[in-house]
């Protein structure tokens, strides 16, 4: 795979013009058009006093000295005009020139459908809040997980909250996963992702349109968000605000005529008003995993796996049969009683309800988080 002149020449200039792109991202006109003009119109429009100086240095450009810094990041390029570029992304008129690639062998060639010509990757975007309740959290890492075992890459942000829990759910099936950046593929954001990060480019990749060693912009974040919608077949939310960057990158979706799908929450949750809009106006209905695997994606998943002769996508259910105890306490923390406390008010059956957890938890039946709500994993 390789990056032509004038698209690398396209990539230095959005890294050079990043700055005037934050403060052109505050006014109303919509950022993908901006991204889609040519070179001489984005100059034209954002450079102001700096036009003549950027000009000359964008003339000036040496395509060749890009590639190799790329490299020395530890990057791939592929350019739009690369076979191994992803095809889907091409009906984006604001595609990224180049995507820059850090990842494990092969990854960038199966999102794309260069391993196999014959075939179109099934990629399904899954984003969310950022300070998500236990239940998404559980919500996107057990649909990242059932998606993955399924043979679907799952595409996220690698953002805090849903997205991260996306990802780990999709490592933990032994997929494929792509992270989509708003900084250069050769950092991570946030730092505190570094290590799901490294293991997501083990498995999979991390993608992005901007130069290596790029900060992070706010402009950049919906802009990655048009790459993540971009890339797959459906983007599904799993709890969002209102103002959400989520729903940006549904919005993006439905440009394509690509399908949204979103997991409903509760109505006075100001967490979950963004899919319950998004629900509302249209997108579709997902409660648990079986619903894209079987309705959403069966006839994609039928296809790939026609194409590769492989295993049939695991059918997803509900919990398995428990002791009546255990049932009890599994309903209650799927009602929203996610603590000991709000279980059980009797003090002296608090012992029985923590000791039902515990069980709960050893059988994979529930996941506790760090801050010691629980919630009902998903399969």
């Amino acid at each position: 795979m390789s990056a032509c002149p004038d698209c690398l020449r396209r990539t230095w200039l959005l890294g050079a013009l990043a700055p005037h792109l934050e403060r052109a991202s505050r006014t109303r006109r919509a950022l993908r058009d901006v991204l889609a003009l040519d070179d001489d119109q984005l100059l034209a429009a954002l450079a102001g006093e700096r036009r003549p100086a950027l000009a000359a240095a964008h003339a000036a450009f040496r395509p060749e000295r890009a590639a190799e810094e790329a490299s020395r990041a530890g990057l791939a390029v592929v350019c739009r005009h690369d076979p191994g570029y992803p095809r889907q992304l091409l009906e984006d008129p604001s595609a990224p020139a180049v995507l820059h690639v850090r990842g494990g062998p092969g990854a960038l060639e199966r999102l794309a459908g260069t391993a196999d010509p014959d075939t179109t990757p099934c990629c399904v975007a899954v984003v969310g809040a950022r300070r998500a309740g236990p239940e998404a959290l559980e919500m996107a890492r057990g649909i990242g997980r059932a998606l993955s075992a399924a043979g679907v890459t799952v595409v996220s942000g690698l953002a805090l909250g849903v997205d991260s829990a996306a990802h780990e759910g999709a490592l933990e099936a032994g997929g494929t996963t792509i992270a989509v950046l708003a900084t250069g593929a050769d950092r991570t954001y946030p730092r505190t992702k570094h290590a799901l990060g490294e293991r997501v480019a083990r498995a999979g990749a991390i993608v992005s349109e901007l130069p290596p060693g790029t900060p992070p912009f706010r402009w950049a974040f919906p802009a990655r968000n048009r790459i993540i919608a971009g890339l797959a077949r459906l983007t599904l939310v799993v709890e969002a605000a209102e103002r959400s960057g989520s729903l940006i990158t549904a919005d993006f979706a439905m440009q394509l005529g690509r399908d949204v799908a979103a997991v409903p929450g509760r109505a006075a949750s100001p967490r979950c008003r963004g899919t319950n809009l998004l629900l509302r106006d249209g997108a579709h209905l997902v409660l648990e995993p079986a619903d894209l695997l079987d309705g959403l994606l069966g006839q994609a998943l039928a296809d790939l796996r026609r194409a590769h002769d492989g295993p049939t996508a695991p059918r997803v259910g509900g919990a398995a049969a428990l002791p009546p105890h255990l049932q009890a306490v599994r309903d209650a923390v799927a009602d929203g009683r996610t603590t000991p406390g709000t279980i059980e008010r009797d003090p002296a059956r608090l012992l029985e309800v923590l000791a039902a957890l515990s069980e709960l938890e050893l059988l994979g039946e529930l996941r506790r988080s760090p801050g010691g709500a629980y919630a009902v994993v998903v399969r």
